[in-house]
């Protein structure tokens, strides 16, 4: 579990990445091709190549070869663990004192 998430907020590590992991959540289900994330974001081929790359090994993106194309697509399901493993002790600590204090 700790690994899993470490694994993936890595892969999201940079402002480059997090750009391309937004532009491909506002994409949506149907994702985007390299040239539609180059000329959303700016990224330069060879720089977004290694960029999505990062960001499959951390499952945050799945790509798919659909004919001489490859579409991206972010993993909604792995960026949901993601918030709720860091969300999932929110406010303990505060409730925790609340329950003493009252």
């Amino acid at each position: 579990m700790w690994e899993e998430a470490a694994q993936g907020f890595a892969a999201m590590g940079s402002e480059a990445r997090l750009k391309v992991l937004k532009t491909l959540v506002r994409a949506g289900e149907a994702g985007l091709t390299v040239g539609e994330i180059q000329d959303r974001t700016g990224i330069a081929p060879s720089t977004l190549a290694h960029h999505l790359k990062f960001l499959a090994a951390g499952e945050l993106v799945a790509q798919k070869k659909q004919g001489r194309s490859v579409i991206n697509r972010a993993r909604y399901d792995t960026l949901r663990h993601l918030a709720d493993f860091i969300l999932s002790e929110c406010c303990a600590d505060t409730e925790k004192k609340a329950a003493n204090d009252g």
